[in-house]
């Protein structure tokens, strides 16, 4: 969006160009047109850096984020499979026997 409206302001500033050219300004004498016309150039190209750098900025932020939820997701299955083998592990009944202890031995291994 901020690169639409820059590309509208770059044109509304070339349309200006061409108008202070071709009529001039009796307010203004054409060296300070020139100047200020400069000035405005300038600043665009400053904002034109700004959000090519931002837009840098923002694509590695996305990156990391998209980085970030695949490790989220990942670890939250972990976190269940883990969770599931605990749950498992648990002794059946109020006493652990031997045999009960040994059955689940085996099925841990």
């Amino acid at each position: 969006e901020l690169e639409n409206q820059l590309t509208a302001k770059s044109k509304t500033l070339d349309d200006l160009k061409q108008s202070l050219a071709s009529n001039g300004s009796a307010e203004q004498t054409p060296e300070a047109q020139s100047l200020r016309l400069a000035e405005l150039c300038e600043m665009k190209d400053s904002i034109v850096n700004q959000v090519a750098q931002l837009k840098t900025s923002m694509q590695s932020i996305l990156e990391q984020w998209r980085v970030y939820d695949e490790i989220y997701a990942e670890v939250s299955l972990m976190t269940t499979r883990y969770l599931y083998c605990i749950d498992q592990c648990k002794p059946s009944g109020e006493e652990a026997s031997l045999e009960a202890l040994k059955k689940q031995v085996k099925t841990l291994q």
